[in-house]
């Protein structure tokens, strides 16, 4: 029934032309760069220079997306998601955290713990942004002014060490498999995905020469420590990068992903860049891993 109606809000908001996106920023400077960066005339646009503001908002019309800043006036984003979501009533509503704001050790805390059950992604450029919300709201990239075809064609610049290579994406909630998969196949991956663990090693033996897993840890039946502790049993897979997924932040997370087969590990919400990055970095790794071990059989 989740599915079902996921993939008719989807339908429903690609019918519509017009979008409504909710932009969040208390710095009115940046908030309007926020709304230039985005704006065309197929979205519109509203923006709140206050999480009081964006509540009242709410109430009024409904949203399609939400872009907030990291740190706002008189709230923090925490609170003021969760508060949105209630609203709203909308698990699957996309909210997008933007910019380098820092935020306290306690709110970075509190969004990984309300990142299982809430659509959240992280992004810092202006390009990673645009690209997000065009994702979120269907927009039709060939309709866009040139200069944000521009902007596009920049965070999309074709990467050598990423085309082509296959990624296997296990997490039990399919929005999370949605958003990464839209985000994987912008720079020329081929993503597959498991809703299980047990489909994902299913994967595995069926598409041995994978090049990276992102492995969700809080899933239920097999979880993802039981998942990689699996993977690695097979001699075929000791080398194979596991990204870990956590909701969790808490001390000693990191060593029992790594104590369980990780290869390393990142938190929600996923902050795009780094995991991009950590592709970067590990899946050469594994294909100079493969090499050598070709090199000693012959």
């Amino acid at each position: 029934d989740f599915l079902k109606e996921a993939f008719a809000r989807i339908e429903d908001s690609v019918a519509n032309r017009i979008r409504n996106l909710l932009v969040v920023e208390g710095d009115e400077a940046r908030r309007q760069d926020i709304v230039e960066t985005i704006g065309n005339g197929d979205v519109h646009t509203t923006a709140a220079g206050s999480g009081r503001q964006a509540l009242k908002l709410v109430e009024q019309q409904r949203f399609d997306c939400v872009v907030l800043d990291r740190k706002l006036p008189d709230m923090a984003v925490p609170d003021l998601i969760e508060k949105l979501q209630r609203r709203m009533d909308r698990p699957e509503l996309p909210i997008i955290l933007y910019g380098l704001s820092s935020t306290s050790p306690e709110e970075e805390s509190a969004l990984q713990r309300i990142s299982d059950r809430v659509n959240l992604r992280h992004v810092k450029s202006p390009e990673r942004l645009l690209e997000e919300v065009n994702l979120f709201l269907h927009r039709v990239e060939a309709n866009l002014p040139e200069e944000k075809r521009r902007l596009l064609a920049r965070a999309r610049e074709v990467d050598p060490v990423l085309a082509g290579r296959k990624v296997l994406v296990v997490d039990d909630d399919v929005r999370n498999i949605f958003a990464l998969t839209s985000l994987l196949e912008r720079y020329k991956l081929q993503v597959y995905h498991a809703e299980s663990g047990k489909g994902g090693i299913e994967i595995l033996r069926n598409i041995p020469d994978m090049d990276v897993v992102l492995m969700d840890i809080m899933m239920p039946g097999m979880d993802g420590y039981e998942t990689m502790r699996e993977i690695r049993g097979s001699d075929e897979f000791r080398s194979l990068p596991i990204i870990a997924l956590t909701a969790r932040a808490m001390i000693g997370d990191r060593e029992k992903c790594l104590e369980a087969g990780a290869s390393d590990y990142i938190p929600k919400p996923v902050d795009l860049d780094r995991l991009l990055s950590m592709l970067r970095v590990w899946m050469p790794a594994a294909a100079e891993v493969a090499q050598s071990e070709a090199t000693t059989r012959t």
